[in-house]
């Protein structure tokens, strides 16, 4: 496809098997997105394309992955509000219409596995070395390793007698995130073999209550870690870091999470051949093309689209006959 549309906070730009996110730097632009930067997302890994009105005269343009294909959002695991979603572009509403030509277009494009889960990540993580400064300690992580080194004003009794923790992914089953947008965040390893256990309670930092544990994310490997149970309360996990008011922020501790995640998964899988992503549709029915020339036709008269995109469009329209 090759073309552009910009955006409130974000541009999109459309190649031929897959769409480039480029996220904006301003101060309005969310930070997880700054942080971001960019992502390139496969054809394959979208389940459906949407377009529905937004907030004060815009529309929304809507890439849905299919669940399993994104780290980002799997440790999400939905907690995320709509501004901070990678995959929104708002838009003026005026150009309602040059969104759903590329909605349009889109949908054209997704694979034959759209509406089934993944079976693995198709969208890049967060690349390592990431870090970042919680209540009770710092967690690093290179690729390999995870990293907690405690602080002594934050970290409970029992993380100061366990010590300094390092745990190789080699030796986990998934990591699971609870925002620090919510009442008592944290981000806890999941070591092998623990993948049943349910979600730890109180976290200290504003303590007692239980937490649902919505970021759980887990993958079936054998036991390997000398741990045969996590402590009831995140903040005596040697496992987890604890958030509160400025710690773990979400652009910091979500990529963190995304990326140990991915690599937990990358190391317990037989590498097994890529997915083919959808390069071409091969020969089209004549009838749909002639209906999308129709359509770049009445975006060329409403002046949405210049004449040499016009003529470029079509041509590469009439070239897929």
């Amino acid at each position: 496809m090759g073309d552009v549309l910009a955006g409130i906070h974000a541009t999109w730009e459309f190649d031929t098997d897959s769409v480039l996110i480029r996220f904006e730097r301003g101060i309005r632009t969310p930070r997880l997105l700054q942080s971001l930067r960019e992502r390139r997302v496969p054809h394959a890994a979208l389940s459906s394309v949407t377009l529905t009105p937004g907030k004060r005269g815009t529309v929304v343009l809507r890439a849905v992955p299919r669940p399993g294909a994104d780290p980002l959002l799997e440790a999400a695991a939905g907690q995320l509000k709509d501004g901070c979603d990678p995959y929104r572009l708002v838009l003026p509403a005026e150009r309602e219409t040059l969104a759903e030509y590329y909605a349009d277009e889109l949908r054209a494009r997704l694979g034959p596995d759209a509406g089934e889960p993944a079976e693995r990540f198709l969208v890049a993580a967060p690349e390592a070395p990431l870090r970042f400064k919680a209540y009770d300690g710092r967690a690093s992580f290179d690729g390999d390793r995870i990293s907690f080194r405690w602080f002594w004003t934050g970290a409970s009794s029992e993380k100061w007698k366990a010590g300094d923790q390092t745990f190789p992914v080699t030796e986990l089953s998934g990591v699971e995130w609870r925002s620090p947008e919510a009442f008592e965040g944290y981000l806890r390893l999941v070591p092998r073999g623990l993948e049943s256990v349910g979600p730890a309670a109180g976290t200290g930092a504003g303590a007692g209550a239980t937490g649902p544990g919505a970021g759980l994310l887990t993958s079936t490997a054998p036991s390997a870690q000398s741990m045969t149970a996590p402590p009831t309360r995140v903040d005596q996990d040697p496992a987890a870091v604890i958030f509160g008011l400025g710690y773990g922020p979400v652009h910091e501790s979500l990529p963190f999470a995304a990326a140990v995640l991915e690599s937990v998964r990358r190391k317990q899988t037989t590498p097994v051949a890529a997915a083919a992503a959808l390069v071409g549709a091969g020969r089209r029915d004549p009838a749909d093309i002639a209906e999308r020339i129709r359509h770049l036709g009445e975006l060329h008269q409403a002046g949405l689209v210049t004449d040499d995109e016009f003529r470029a469009k079509k041509a590469q329209l009439l070239a897929e006959l």
